[in-house]
């Protein structure tokens, strides 16, 4: 049941600006300004394009939404990233926020693994049910690793990572996300049938449906003649 495809990926930031140049950096994308204070950075595939969004709302708790990376810890720093985390005996990687304090893991490189943004991480209650309800949405394939309780979802068509990624968390969602993706659907009635809600729809100031998945994770749906 594949009722979407991957557009894009949205950070929220009180001062985007900053944000923007960090990301642009890292990801090798090319940062476009806009005079409403949204910023753009775009590469190809298109399915790469990230969108830094002017929000009044400063960051109060840990990102429910984070990417990982495979790339050099000094890079990072120097482009003005901090250190929340170091290596310890329970994670092998680097925990670092950007210059607007949204969380992301740096992984030493490998050249046995993928570069770059290899996965995107979303908190879940209920990991088994989040991977295969976006499997379905987004036409992946589901992972499981017997040894462990997180679960994921590969091959995704179109998404700039390897892979999206469910781990347990013991705390609920508070507050909205702070990194959120788009996709592109023609067919929000189905969406809602499969579980999704609709939080806001097409108004004279978004051309867009403003949807949550069964966890509460938001995510908006653009439709494909949009």
């Amino acid at each position: 049941m594949v009722l979407a495809r991957w557009k894009d990926l949205c950070v929220d930031a009180t001062e985007p600006l900053p944000v923007a140049r960090f990301w642009a950096e890292v990801l090798d994308l090319t940062l476009q300004e806009r005079p409403d204070g949204v910023t753009c950075l775009r590469g190809d595939p298109v399915e790469r394009t990230t969108w830094v969004n002017l929000v009044p709302e400063p960051k109060t708790v840990k990102n429910r939404v984070h990417p990982d990376l495979r790339i050099d810890l000094g890079r990072v720093l120097g482009l003005g990233a901090t250190v929340l985390r170091e290596p310890d005996d329970d994670i092998v990687w680097h925990i670092c926020a950007d210059p607007g304090g949204n969380e992301f893991c740096v992984f030493a490189p490998n050249p046995g693994r993928p570069a770059g943004f290899f996965e995107l991480v979303v908190d879940a209650a209920d990991p088994v049910a989040q991977a295969a309800w976006w499997a379905d949405v987004l036409g992946g394939t589901p992972g499981a690793d017997p040894e462990h309780p997180w679960r994921w979802v590969e091959a995704v068509p179109g998404a700039p990572f390897d892979y999206l990624v469910f781990p347990p968390v013991p705390e609920t969602k508070t507050v909205k996300n702070r990194m959120h993706w788009d996709v592109v659907c023609d067919d929000v009635p189905g969406l809602v049938e499969h579980g999704a809600t609709v939080l806001r729809t097409p108004d004279d100031d978004i051309e867009w449906h403003v949807m949550a998945d069964p966890e509460g994770n938001g995510f908006c749906a653009f439709a494909s003649t949009s």
